[in-house]
């Protein structure tokens, strides 16, 4: 099923400089298949209507549509309810809502917040919002030489001050993999709520939210083959009763009168105005698309290639891998000697070969690793083996009009 995927990508019909395009950038956005971008255009020209905003045939079908993604969500990363989903329009806004959210209700001068050096600007800013406004303190989990989390040093880090730790699942350098079930037990024997940021989890990792017992987990639609405009939340719904809405308006009320306002309840006080419907019934089809190649095969086939791939550029003596993490997933970082990562990215590009080149919004990381940039690979369904011989060809052309 793998070995002929990439014909379900139009984009792989197209020359980019005249050569074959080798996308190699999955962690910064997928592709898409064809029965996603036909599941947009499909309801934009047959189906569209508003959700929840009319009882008429269209509107009620776009409703159902628009629920059903949202059911076929709770299977999908183990859910223990529809009613535990929040749609947004991508990850960052789901860690902002819950950074913006926990810090109202529960965060206070001098109280302690706990993140990780390896952490996405996504899931540091918004909680660097609330150590400006209210005073939080801020402190990191730190990593070894070979960018594994310190999980040893967590407990010490915990104090009776700590409100919540929030983790990546996956770093989106090194590709290490969060060891999060020791991390999460850990949390909860101390009862600090836990939040994870699932953005290269969603796609590329086995997910259980429920065995997973994290508190919240956030993902975006555009990293998991899906549309662009669409994220989400998996919240625990004790927290859902506890916040107040993220956003006023349109859908998210009970009532409305000149003296109060009533806000809905779940998950529907939190998606406040016209919501990016057609992206959440195109993110269903990403969802079959997905559970139709299975995770597993999904997780061996990236496997694969981040371990044939490591090990012919460590062949090449000019090329530093960026750290060495235990367990990896399908994300990886190098530099090549004396040569500037937007130099490597931009003459790979002139091989029609797209990777990412600067500190990946990881600046923390790309600071405690004592680099300022890196090039990073990120694997996804429709890559093969040539590409990763295209990439090492492209690595000798760098090598070569630098002479390095």
């Amino acid at each position: 099923m793998i070995k002929n995927i990439k014909e379900e990508f139009p984009i792989f019909k197209n020359k980019i400089n005249g050569k074959d395009l080798v996308y190699l950038d999955s962690a910064n956005s997928s592709q898409k298949p064809q029965s996603v971008i036909d599941a947009v255009s499909f309801f934009y020209s047959n189906e569209f209507a508003n959700v929840g905003r009319g009882i008429y045939t269209l509107a009620v079908n776009a409703s159902d549509k628009y629920e059903k993604t949202r059911s076929n969500l709770k299977k999908f990363i183990g859910a223990s309810s529809d009613c535990e989903i929040i749609f947004t329009k991508n990850a960052t806004e789901s860690l902002n809502l819950v950074a913006s959210c926990f810090g109202e209700k529960f965060i206070e001068k001098n109280d302690e917040i706990i993140l990780t050096e390896t952490e996405h600007h996504a899931n540091y800013v918004p909680w660097d919002f609330l150590r400006k406004r209210k005073g939080a303190i801020i402190k990191f989990l730190p990593i070894d030489e070979d960018g594994n989390l310190k999980v040893d040093e967590l407990e010490k880090l915990i104090s009776n001050k700590t409100k919540i730790i929030s983790i990546t699942h996956m770093s989106n350098v090194t590709g290490a993999i969060t060891p999060l079930e020791k991390i999460i037990e850990i949390a909860k024997k101390n009862n600090i709520p836990v939040c994870v940021d699932g953005t290269q989890g969603a796609a590329h990792l086995d997910i259980d939210i429920k065995k997973m017992n994290c508190d919240f987990y956030a993902f975006s639609g555009h990293k998991m083959y899906g549309p662009t405009g669409v994220g989400l939340l998996a919240i625990k719904y004790k927290w859902l009763e506890a916040f107040d809405p993220f956003m006023g308006g349109g859908g998210m009320i009970d009532y409305v009168t000149k003296k109060n306002i009533a806000y809905a309840r779940g998950v529907w006080k939190m998606e406040a105005g016209t919501m990016p419907t057609a992206e959440v019934v195109a993110l269903n089809e990403s969802i079959n698309f997905i559970n139709k190649i299975g995770k597993k095969n999904i997780i061996e086939h990236e496997k694969k290639l981040t371990q044939i791939a490591l090990e012919k550029l460590r062949s090449n003596n000019s090329v530093r891998i960026i750290a060495k993490p235990k367990n990896q997933g399908g994300v990886f970082s190098f530099n090549i000697n004396n040569i500037h990562s937007h130099d490597v990215s931009t003459i790979l590009d002139q091989e029609g070969i797209a990777v990412r080149g600067g500190h990946h919004c990881c600046q923390v990381l790309h600071e405690v690793l004592k680099i300022n940039s890196s090039v990073r690979v990120s694997f996804g369904v429709y890559n093969n083996e040539s590409d990763i011989d295209a990439l090492c060809d492209g690595i000798k052309k760098c090598q070569k009009i630098f002479k390095k």
